[in-house]
C-alpha cells in the first residue's frame, strides 16, 4: 500500500545546484563530497520496493541525511506511479522486481512522460549484472545502486542524481554494449542522435559507450580528465540526453552513421581537441 509521508516538507530541490555532469568514479559511484550545504533545500525521493523491510532499511539510511526527504513509499511500480503524481519527487529509489506493474515498466513510464519533467530514478538491485538492469536503463533509469550500499555511497547516489548526473559502471556500460553489439545499424537515411556533435565529442562518447571511464578515456586522448567531462557535458546538451547514461544508450541505440561500439576500441585518431 501506498505511503505519503504527511510531514515531508513541501518543497523542491533546485537540480541546478549540481553540476549537471558531476564526476563519476569508475566502479560507479559518484566522486566529490556531494554533501548538502547549508541552506540547500532538500531532495524528495519515493521509495518503491515490495520488501517493507527494505523500504524502512532505506528510509532509515536516507533520514540521517538533512538535505533528503522520504516523501512516501510504493510496494509495487502502479503505486510508485501513483505516488511521484501525488508528492513530486525528484528522485524514485525503484526494485525492479514487483509485483503486478514491475519497475522496468514502471520506470519507462515516468521517464517517458513527455507533459511535465518527471523524477529522477536510481534502480535498486541485489547484483550490478543483473540481467534487468540493462532493460532498466534502456527504460529511463539515470543508474542502479546495490540494495546493501552503505549510508555515505547511497545518499551521495541520490544528490547526483538529482543533480542531473548519473550512476552507471564501466561494468554495466559493458553489459549494455552486449544487448546491441550484434544489432543492425541504423536504417538508411535514419536520424543518429551523435551525428551534431564534433569528431572530438563523438570520440569521447563512442569510447564511454564502450564502457571507459572519463579519467581512462583522458589518458587514452592525451587530454585532461576536466576536458572529457566537458565534452561529455556539452553532448549532453547537444543531443539532448538526459544524463551521461541517456547518453551512453543514445550512442549505443543510434551511433554516429560511420560508427558502432562493438567493444573496448583501439585508439581513435585523435583529431582535433
Amino acid at each position: 500500500m501506498a505511503k505519503i509521508r504527511p510531514d515531508a516538507p513541501e518543497v523542491r530541490t533546485l537540480t541546478t545546484e549540481l553540476p549537471p555532469a558531476g564526476p563519476d568514479s569508475a566502479d560507479g559511484l559518484p566522486t566529490g563530497d556531494g554533501c548538502g550545504k547549508e541552506g540547500r533545500k532538500q531532495i524528495r525521493v519515493v521509495i518503491a520496493d515490495d520488501q517493507a523491510l527494505i523500504r524502512a532499511g532505506l528510509r532509515a539510511l536516507l533520514e540521517l541525511q538533512d538535505d533528503i526527504a522520504v516523501v512516501g513509499e510504493a510496494e509495487t511500480g502502479d503505486e510508485a506511479i501513483q505516488l511521484a503524481g501525488q508528492t513530486t519527487p525528484d528522485v524514485v529509489l525503484m526494485d525492479i522486481r514487483m509485483p503486478g506493474l514491475d519497475g522496468i515498466e514502471a520506470t519507462r513510464r515516468l521517464a517517458g512522460d513527455a507533459t511535465a519533467p518527471g523524477p529522477r530514478i536510481i534502480v535498486l538491485t541485489t547484483f550490478e549484472l543483473d540481467e534487468y538492469v540493462a532493460d532498466a536503463v534502456l527504460a529511463g533509469a539515470s543508474g542502479f545502486m546495490g540494495k546493501n550500499a552503505d549510508p555515505d555511497a547511497l545518499a551521495a547516489a541520490v544528490r547526483t542524481v538529482a543533480g542531473g548526473g548519473s550512476l552507471l559502471s564501466s561494468t554495466a556500460t559493458r553489459q549494455l554494449m552486449g544487448r546491441f553489439r550484434d544489432a543492425p545499424p541504423p536504417p538508411s537515411g535514419g536520424s543518429a542522435a551523435l551525428d551534431a556533435l564534433t569528431p572530438r565529442e563523438r570520440e569521447v562518447v563512442m569510447l564511454l559507450a564502450a564502457g571507459e571511464s572519463a579519467d581512462d578515456i583522458a589518458a587514452r586522448l592525451y587530454l585532461s580528465p576536466l576536458t572529457v567531462k566537458t565534452h561529455i557535458g556539452r553532448a549532453i546538451n547537444k543531443t539532448g540526453a538526459r544524463d551521461r547514461t541517456h547518453l551512453v544508450v543514445l550512442a549505443l541505440t543510434s551511433p554516429p552513421s560511420d560508427q558502432r561500439p562493438t567493444g573496448a576500441p583501439d585508439p581513435p585518431s585523435l583529431g582535433t581537441p
